[in-house]
C-alpha cells in the first residue's frame, strides 16, 4: 500500500512528514529515510519525520537524510507546526506544543502570506556554551561549541563556500564531538545582523537551519559582540533569533510544498 508524504520546507531546508500511524510496524526507519529523501530517486528532503498526534499536541520522530538520528530541529518543526496549522486551519495567535526528543517546543503562529506561515518558537535554553580551539588539516581553528537540543560547533570569522567545504565539513566529524556536529561559519555584520552558512550534520550543505540560527546567534552574542536580537541571514532566507531570561525564540516561516504518494516497496526490518 502506498504511503502518504507530506513536504514543507523552511527557507529552502525541506523535510519528509509521514504520520506513524501510516506505517507499518515493522518499517525499517533508516532505510525508508534514506530512500524517501534521495534527491533522484526519492522524493528528497534533508530528513524524515514521523509524528503523531498527542493529548497535548504533536509528537515527532526526526531522522537525517542519510538515516542517522537527530534531537531536534528548528526548521522542521517548524514545518510540521505548519502542516498541523494547515490541517487545523489555525489561526494568527494559536499555538501548538511539539514533542521533540530535545523537549517540548511551543510554537506561535504569527501570520499568515500567501501559502507562508510565520511561527516564533520557543526553542528553550541553549547549553555547555564554550570556547574550543580544534586541528583542522593541520591548523589551528577557534570554534563556539554548544547545544541548542542537538550538537553544534560556531565558526566566527570569514563566511564563504570554499571555508565550508574544508574546514566546516571537516568539523562535522571531528573526534572533539563523538556524536558529530551540526556547523556554522559565522560572521557579525551589524550588531542585529549574522550572516551564516551551515553544514548540517547527517545532510551536507543546507540553505538554512533553525537550530544552527540560533547557535550562531549565541555565538554572536556571546563572543562577538551581536545583540540580543539578531537578523541571522542564510542563503535561503532570514531568521530572527532572540536570547531572552526565558531562552531562545526562533521566528521565520515554513510553507507545504506536496501531499503526494510513496509506491515503492518499504523496506522492512528483518
Amino acid at each position: 500500500m502506498p504511503v502518504t508524504l507530506v513536504k514543507a520546507h523552511a527557507l529552502g531546508n525541506d523535510f519528509l512528514l509521514v504520520a506513524l500511524d501510516d506505517l507499518p510496524p515493522d518499517v525499517d526507519r533508516v532505510a525508508f529515510a534514506r530512500a524517501s529523501c534521495e534527491r533522484h530517486r526519492g522524493v528528497g528532503g534533508d530528513g524524515l519525520i514521523v509524528y503523531e498526534a498527542t493529548a497535548d499536541g504533536v509528537r515527532m520522530a526526526l531522522l537525517n537524510a542519510d538515516g542517522s538520528y537527530s534531537e531536534v530541529s528548528g526548521n522542521g518543526v517548524r514545518c510540521l507546526a505548519t502542516w498541523v496549522a494547515v490541517w487545523n486551519a489555525m489561526e494568527p495567535g494559536e499555538t501548538v506544543d511539539i514533542t521533540t526528543d530535545a523537549g517540548v517546543k511551543q510554537l506561535e503562529l504569527l501570520d499568515v502570506v500567501g501559502g507562508q506561515y510565520v511561527f516564533r518558537a520557543h526553542m528553550g535554553q541553549p547549553e555547555q556554551i564554550a570556547q574550543a580551539r580544534l586541528e583542522v588539516h593541520g591548523s589551528a581553528v577557534n570554534a563556539v561549541t554548544l547545544r541548542v537540543g542537538n550538537p553544534q560547533c560556531v565558526v566566527l570569522g570569514e563566511v564563504s563556500e570554499e571555508r565550508l567545504q574544508s574546514v566546516a565539513s571537516t568539523l562535522a566529524v571531528h573526534p572533539h564531538f563523538p556524536e558529530g556536529t551540526n556547523v556554522e561559519l559565522a560572521t557579525v555584520e551589524a550588531p542585529d545582523r549574522v550572516r551564516i552558512l551551515i553544514w548540517e550534520r547527517g545532510v551536507g550543505p543546507t540553505e538554512a537551519s533553525g537550530t544552527g540560527a540560533c547557535a550562531a546567534a549565541v555565538a554572536a552574542m556571546q563572543f562577538g559582540g551581536a545583540a540580543r536580537d539578531v537578523t541571522v541571514v542564510s542563503p535561503g532566507g532570514t531568521q530572527r533569533v532572540e536570547w531572552t531570561d526565558d531562552g531562545l525564540f526562533l521566528t521565520g516561516w515554513a510553507e507545504v510544498t506536496a501531499l503526494c504518494e510513496w509506491r515503492p516497496e518499504i523496506p522492512r526490518r528483518a
